[in-house]
């Protein structure tokens, strides 16, 4: 049995899966692996998240915005609300905490992120996503049809080519890649939601870093050095750098404690090559 052919026994409708390798590293041959309908298209919830950052990412090599400049509540920036690190509440404009003294996971900060992308550029921020990132990855059932924070839907097919992209950047230069998937503000405790309190919850821009977590949603082989994101719709995408592979896995039933030994165990199955 194919590693990823255990999903066939999850208690979804529709499940569908993609791992890839990076260059040179799957010299057995085994990915890229699919699983599933690979074009139906899914509701990605906050795996939303990754790929408005990387639209923000662009807009920041292309001079529109910068990562340290003022955003959000006083004194935060960019790069604090990309690392959840501004004090801003999950949901709403609230200010819960000073500017980098906790990982507060906020939806709401990158709402405040599309907004300023739109004022600095004049472009509705779906269509900058678009042109920054689903156009040039022909990525072509990608679409931002709700807030930035968790509103975009997408194909097996498309969100494996933005994992691709991730593996070997083309649409940003690898310095500003490697401050995305790296720490920022490391120390930050925080919660991480469904898995509870994280003493550090490391975050880079935009892309959950796994680190120390423990209970996590990745694999129990996974790397430290893994980053990624999980959807409350049953969606997640993760990298991992160290054997320079990635997953994607989209489901049409809610995140929930079905979900948490089942996605470790694919992702362990898949790092094994069972």
């Amino acid at each position: 049995m194919h590693s990823l052919d255990v999903i066939d026994q999850w208690p979804v409708d529709h499940a569908v899966a993609v791992v890839l390798s990076g260059k040179n590293s799957d010299e057995g041959g085994r990915f890229p692996a699919f699983h599933g309908d690979q074009h139906r298209v899914f509701p990605l919830a906050s795996v939303t998240k990754p790929l408005c950052a990387y639209a923000i990412l662009v807009a920041v090599e292309e001079g529109a915005v910068e990562l340290d400049q003022p955003a959000g509540p006083e004194g935060s920036t960019v790069r604090h609300l990309l690392a959840h690190a501004s004090g801003l509440a999950f949901g709403e404009r609230k200010v819960q905490a000073p500017v980098a003294s906790k990982r507060i996971y906020s939806s709401a900060g990158f709402e405040v992120l599309a907004e300023l992308i739109e004022s600095e550029t004049a472009i509705p921020f779906a269509d900058y996503l678009a042109e920054a990132v689903f156009e040039p990855l022909q990525m072509t059932t990608a679409e931002l049809v709700g807030p930035a924070g968790h509103g975009a839907q997408a194909s097996a097919e498309d969100l494996s080519k933005f994992a691709a992209e991730l593996l070997a950047p083309t649409l940003i230069s690898t310095q500003t890649h490697k401050a995305a998937t790296s720490v920022q503000f490391p120390g930050l405790n925080g919660i991480l939601p469904g898995y509870g309190s994280q003493r550090p919850n490391d975050w880079g821009l935009g892309f959950e870093i796994r680190g120390h977590k423990n209970p996590h949603w990745t694999g129990l082989a996974n790397s430290e050095a893994t980053y990624g994101h999980f959807g409350q719709s049953g969606t997640f995408l993760w990298v991992d750098p160290s054997i320079d592979l990635a997953c994607v896995v989209l489901t049409d039933r809610p995140f929930g404690d079905w979900a948490k030994p089942l996605w470790t165990e694919v992702s362990d199955r898949v790092i094994a090559g069972k």
